[in-house]
């Protein structure tokens, strides 16, 4: 026999308890048991009035967001929408099935106010991040480091090519002015650009991932034992800004949880020479890193593995046993060693020496003596080429790839591939929030409980 549904009726009274109807499975059950707004609330007390009508509570904003950056929805808009008729998300959020939604709009205005003023969403990771080191998620031993190309929301279409001269007479919108005022503030920032966006300039003109596009980049760096991401940051996507925030988020991720690793694992644009000296000579930190050489190995040639370092002696000694000195005349208004532009000591060989060698031909045939650019972090370099050789490394080199998967995970799980906010500032904002929904996440898989006793249904 056919079902039919009953006839319309609507009950007079009828028992409705929001917190029954979410699963104790549900994803956002299990990582409401880690959230505290307790410091939050305390860190942005100051940056509200203490007179006039109350505000929507930050907590319920940051609730909602989290909810957006955890189930991959990019619009404010829509987000408002599902929270509207999503009970799991109204739960979340501790909105009652009467209480009314905030609107969209509230977003932006908060975010480019005292959010950001408070650096709010900074805060909230950190929070996020420290749970997972009271939880017994983070060993402190190996991390491991890494960058990934995020689409900028804007146009080809609306670029020039660079430089780009910004007059008064060009229109000045919101993200032009911070992106002016980034460059007085910070100088490395500033770039040479082939083409420059007109609603985005901070954003790099690349070609790496394909037809050339505007990108920002997403910095990770990770505790390798359960993939918990400590420290994020946003750049433009030039080789040389990815690398400069090694040193940024080692050294905040040791002054906020005194927490410095044993090694860092990282892929060659990070086997720098300079950033090689800062992790072994500055941190003692093992780079299992490989090195970034800019000339390869000749074969048939007497290549610089072939001449000696001696260190002591601070010389090198060739296959004919003659040595290569920093400087082989001596001035008075001069300096023993002179350092090049390039952070490199030149040694030179005797032009004598090298005239009566019979590896002459394999060694320097154009040149009348050998020379040596020998770079000032050269021990740390030597550091990492004898750490490339050991089992250490190639366990390593296998844990590296977890900083890869936590990439896949933020652009398919969290549906981060192109930025919804512009400017530095818009793309640090989502790619802290999308980081602190992923260690949630490794904090429901790892060390969610059994939610307490829910209560008492009530009479709605």
């Amino acid at each position: 026999m056919m079902g039919q549904l009953p006839p319309r009726q609507n009950a007079l009274f009828y028992e409705f308890c929001l917190e029954e109807h979410i699963p104790d499975t549900h994803l956002l059950r299990r990582i409401d048991q880690f959230l505290d707004f307790t410091q939050i609330r305390n860190h942005l007390e100051p940056y509200y009035s203490h007179t006039g009508c109350p505000s929507i509570d930050p907590e319920l904003m940051i609730r909602i967001l989290l909810v957006g950056y955890c189930y991959g929805i990019r619009s404010e808009r829509r987000l408002c929408e599902e929270i509207q008729f999503n009970l799991a998300y109204r739960w979340f959020c501790r909105l009652g099935l009467e209480d009314k939604v905030p609107d969209h709009s509230t977003f932006s205005k908060n975010r480019h106010g005292r959010f950001r003023d408070a650096d709010l969403l900074r805060l909230v990771f950190d929070t996020v991040v420290q749970c997972c080191n009271e939880h017994g998620l983070i060993k402190g031993e190996g991390f491991a480091i890494d960058a990934s190309f995020v689409r900028a929301d804007t146009s080809r279409k609306r670029a020039e090519d660079g430089p780009v001269n910004w007059t008064p007479a060009k229109t000045q919108t919101r993200v032009v002015k911070e992106y002016l005022q980034a460059l007085d503030e910070q100088p490395t920032l500033n770039r040479p650009q082939k083409k420059v966006s007109l609603s985005d300039p901070m954003s790099q003109w690349s070609g790496a991932k394909g037809p050339a596009e505007f990108y920002y980049s997403t910095n990770y760096l990770i505790d390798v034992e359960h993939g918990v991401i400590m420290d994020v940051e946003a750049t433009p996507s030039t080789h040389g800004l990815e690398v400069a925030t090694t040193r940024t988020m080692i050294e905040r991720v040791e002054a906020k949880y005194q927490i410095t690793p044993k090694r860092l694992m990282g892929d060659m644009s990070y086997g720098a020479a300079k950033n090689l000296g800062y992790l072994v000579e500055e941190k003692q930190i093992e780079p299992h890193i490989p090195v970034w050489d800019k000339f390869g190995e000749k074969p048939g040639m007497l290549n610089r593995s072939a001449f000696i370092w001696e260190d002591k002696a601070d010389r090198y000694r060739c296959p004919a046993g003659k040595y290569l000195l920093p400087r082989r005349r001596c001035f008075k208004n001069r300096p023993a060693k002179t350092v090049t532009k390039e952070n490199k000591i030149i040694y030179r060989a005797s032009q004598g020496d090298c005239e009566a060698c019979k590896h002459k031909p394999n060694c320097c045939p154009t040149q009348p003596h050998r020379k040596i650019a020998r770079d000032v972090h050269e021990n740390a370099r030597d550091v990492a080429r004898a750490l490339y050789k050991t089992p250490a490394y190639n366990r390593s080199y296998n844990e590296r790839n977890k900083v890869e998967m936590a990439f896949a995970h933020m652009k398919y799980h969290h549906n981060l591939r192109r930025l919804r906010l512009r400017g530095l500032h818009g793309a640090n904002d989502e790619f802290l929030l999308v980081a602190a929904a992923q260690n949630l996440r490794k904090l429901a898989m790892h060390c969610s409980q059994p939610p307490p006793d829910r209560g008492v249904s009530v009479p709605v």
